[in-house]
């Protein structure tokens, strides 16, 4: 998929991405510019990514003190 800047510099993101990625309007986007590529990540409200660690094991991790220094 393509598409064009304007000349206020405004973008279009299509809307198959939009609708994938349940994008609405006035959501905020973090830029990151990085080798030459621009990544845009939508961001998210604290109580959207509740439970999304749910089940994750949590053992079997070193103490502060036996880690790498």
């Amino acid at each position: 998929m393509q598409t064009t800047i304007s000349s206020k510099y405004q973008v279009v993101i299509p809307k198959p991405v939009r609708e994938h990625l349940n994008l609405k309007p006035k959501q905020k986007l973090t830029v990151i510019e990085k080798n030459r590529m621009l990544i845009l990540i939508p961001q998210v409200s604290l109580d959207e990514l509740r439970g999304i660690a749910a089940g994750a094991f949590t053992g079997d991790f070193r103490d502060k003190k036996d880690r790498f220094r």
